[in-house]
């Protein structure tokens, strides 16, 4: 995905990729948060270092309490490519190890990780949305120029 003008030709679109290891839970929830937060004013992406099969069910059902589906994804590898294509890449926990790219800033997220404290199950997930949601805001607010 490369960054296109939006219907002002003076302004890029900014791009984020969300990474995490399987692109089946934290990065594809990170994404639909995004796309849900800053609708077509990012462009979002999502990868992972080792994709799964398919998006957890437990991520898709506490996003649809949000009026978010995920359901639709797939999981994605991560490239060189996608990288610089986003420009700026999100990892999501601290178990997913991305390569150093030129001209790709990286940030890490250590996020939340209630099952750390015994928390299982949905209750875990929801924390875990939060959390991640949270972090979304505010990088939509560090992307988006206050108008």
């Amino acid at each position: 995905m490369t960054n296109h003008s939006d219907e002002r030709a003076d302004r890029v679109l900014p791009a984020v990729l969300f990474v995490c290891v399987k692109n089946g839970g934290k990065s594809q929830m990170a994404a639909g948060l995004m796309k849900h937060e800053a609708g077509v004013q990012v462009l979002v992406s999502s990868a992972g270092i080792k994709p799964g099969a398919a998006i957890n069910a437990l991520s898709t059902e506490v996003l649809i309490d949000l009026g978010i589906d995920i359901s639709g994804e797939k999981p994605t590898l991560l490239t060189e490519d996608n990288m610089r294509a986003a420009g700026l890449v999100v990892v999501l926990g601290t178990e997913a190890q991305v390569p150093a790219v030129d001209g790709v800033a990286v940030e890490v997220w250590d996020t939340d990780e209630p099952s750390l404290r015994g928390i299982e199950g949905r209750d875990r997930m929801e924390l875990v949305r939060d959390d991640i949601h949270a972090r979304v805001r505010d990088l939509r607010d560090r992307l988006l120029p206050a108008d």
